[in-house]
């Protein structure tokens, strides 16, 4: 019996009551999406688990409460209005854990609807730009249907998949969504300069997407035998990789060769990675293992957050209670780094928002989540300065904190401060 079938086909294969997972980033097969969305009709109670997803997620609007639930993972820009802590909620979990969360069973998994590369001569599909959870999934659910895109690059690592292991093929051939990088504003220039500062010659390093890191990345251009083991990467990365700054050459795992589970950015991005020896990559349970991260030198890793109080509390996925990303990997970078011989975990934002609320505060907002613990935080970076906060007092804490605060919030900080310890 053929494998091949349309994407109505392949959708008359989920049924009510079953958990499905959605390959997602640059990988979310919209065809199958769709697909699905147009038999919700016949669907009752289908809880849909992903990391943040490309598209309109149709499945998620109110109109389809009967047939759809949402179990996010992550929680991207299309979710973000959508998250009613309901039908529609968050599951905060380390990406280190989720491939777990699915082979154990805690979440089992009926069916998976995954993006990949045409089969080779061998029969082996790519999972291409999404390797991360996904692996997992296919490895775990019952039903595997496979979006099969000529645009999809091969990718190197773990994410191979032999056809016998894939139940429904659907051709769709569409390029794959983008993300084109922001220009960084004056302040996070100012960051990636001093955060640059603090990145030794042969260090690996772990960064995400957006202005901040591809300010720091812009700014390493004169560094020397860089390497990268990272959850993902983007654009930022591409010229330290062209001009040779990158060369992974002093890493202990994997060395020569850039390291991730995901990747997303333009297409300049997905052609670098297609069939390229010197990328690889892997399930997010390998790539962010504690044990695997430390063991490359000098992990440097480069993370962001929303706010951070007085004492160095982080949360990085929600506006007081408002959900709108995720835990991710900050956690298990941050520790990885810390764990790694002349390791260094860095926050990095700018302190205040582009709409000038500020981001180091006295307290977390109610509500708040804290991603990563004081105990945890040691380098925070603004475009004010960067303090090392590890062996320090919550005092001491407070008042290098203040020091790289926004001017015009420094003296309020100063009496919040002074207010919350009388």
């Amino acid at each position: 019996m053929s494998k091949l079938c349309s994407a109505q086909e392949a959708a008359n294969h989920i049924n009510s009551n079953q958990r499905v997972f959605v390959h997602g980033g640059a990988a979310t097969p919209t065809a199958l999406i769709d697909a699905m969305v147009e038999e919700a009709s016949r669907l009752r109670d289908v809880e849909l688990i992903h990391l943040h997803t490309y598209g309109d997620a149709r499945y998620a609007d109110p109109e389809y409460a009967r047939s759809f639930r949402v179990a996010n993972l992550f929680v991207g820009h299309n979710m973000r209005g959508k998250l009613d802590g309901d039908r529609v909620d968050y599951l905060p979990c380390f990406l280190s854990e989720i491939p777990q969360l699915f082979r154990s069973g805690r979440r089992a998994l009926d069916v998976a609807l995954v993006q990949v590369s045409p089969p080779d001569k061998r029969g082996y599909c790519s999972l291409g730009v999404s390797v991360d959870v996904a692996r997992a999934a296919v490895d775990s659910a019952k039903v595997v249907i496979a979006q099969v895109n000529r645009h999809m690059p091969r990718v190197h690592g773990d994410g191979f998949v032999h056809i016998d292991e894939l139940d429904w093929l659907v051709e769709h051939d569409k390029p794959l969504p983008e993300a084109p990088p922001t220009p960084p504003s004056d302040e996070e220039q100012a960051i990636g300069h001093h955060a640059a500062e603090l990145i030794e010659d042969g260090a690996t390093l772990q960064m995400g997407i957006g202005a901040v890191p591809d300010a720091v990345l812009a700014a390493l251009k004169g560094h020397r035998h860089l390497g990268v083991h990272t959850e993902m990467w983007s654009d930022g990365l591409l010229p330290l990789l062209e001009c040779g700054a990158v060369d992974n050459s002093e890493k202990k795992i994997h060395p020569g060769r850039t390291v991730s589970g995901f990747v997303i950015g333009t297409k300049r991005v997905y052609d670098y990675i297609d069939d390229n020896p010197s990328v690889s990559q892997y399930d997010i349970g390998y790539v962010n293992r504690v044990s695997v991260i430390n063991r490359n030198p000098r992990v440097t890793a480069i993370n962001s957050a929303i706010e951070i109080d007085l004492t160095g509390q982080v949360c990085a996925d929600s506006i007081g209670h408002r959900v709108i990303s995720g835990v991710g990997g900050q956690m298990d970078f941050i520790r990885g780094a810390m764990t790694s011989e002349g390791g260094k975990p860095i926050i990095a934002l700018t302190s205040r928002t582009r709409k000038g609320v500020p981001r180091i505060v006295p307290t977390l907002r109610p509500g708040a989540g804290v991603v990563t613990t004081r105990a945890h935080v040691r380098f925070v970076v603004t475009e004010n300065g960067a303090v090392d906060l590890f062996g320090k007092t919550l005092n001491e804490r407070a008042q290098l904190l203040i020091s790289i605060a926004h001017p015009d919030d420094q003296e309020a900080l100063e009496r919040a401060w002074h207010e919350a310890r009388s």
